[in-house]
């Protein structure tokens, strides 16, 4: 294979991976967009079924293991277990799940502005711009106290945000994918 063919191979494969990423960004974000609740619930039950997954393999790692200890067995298996009753727990009702997944991802968020604040405001002595930094952690601080005390709100906002950010990007990696490798 010539370099040449190579190299259009690899341009080929590279406008397809953007084309498609872009394409079921797109799909996800106007599903976030019209279906809030559903797409959210949609991924609380992937998440389920990951802790299913995680479950078995942790158990089977306990069982079938010859090489690890007795504890480790024990605590493999144990792990396993509690994965496989969070993710049957998790599906048992979807829509709690749900919830309360929104409300700790809100909490969680706030918590990281308020210490992506705190810290900007530890770093103000080597600032290039102390204004700039003030005004960013102060915003931060803001911003992650409304999300800790509103977190359903706050995460609500956040998939929204998510959602219009999926459709704008996707359709920008769409373009990317047919202007990508081509001479100016």
């Amino acid at each position: 294979m010539s370099s040449e063919s190579l190299e259009k191979s690899a341009v080929n494969g590279i406008r397809t991976a953007l084309g498609v990423g872009g394409v079921i960004a797109v799909i996800v974000g106007v599903l976030i967009l019209v279906w809030p609740g559903k797409t959210a619930a949609v991924v609380t039950a992937i998440i389920a079924i990951y802790a299913i997954a995680a479950g078995l393999v942790y158990a089977g790692l306990g069982i079938f293991s010859k090489t690890k200890g007795g504890w480790a067995r024990v605590g493999h298996i144990l792990l396993g277990l509690l994965f496989i009753i969070a993710g049957v727990l998790m599906f048992a009702n979807l829509t709690a799940s749900t919830a309360w997944f929104a409300v700790f991802f809100g909490i969680l968020v706030g918590i990281m502005w308020v210490v992506e604040g705190i810290v900007s405001l530890s770093t103000l002595g080597d600032a290039a711009s102390k204004g700039w930094t003030v005004f960013f952690a102060i915003v931060s601080i803001i911003a992650g106290i409304v999300v800790m005390f509103s977190p359903l709100w706050g995460a609500v906002f956040l998939w929204w945000l998510l959602g219009i950010a999926l459709i704008v990007l996707g359709i920008i990696n769409v373009i990317r994918a047919f202007t990508f490798g081509k001479k100016a």
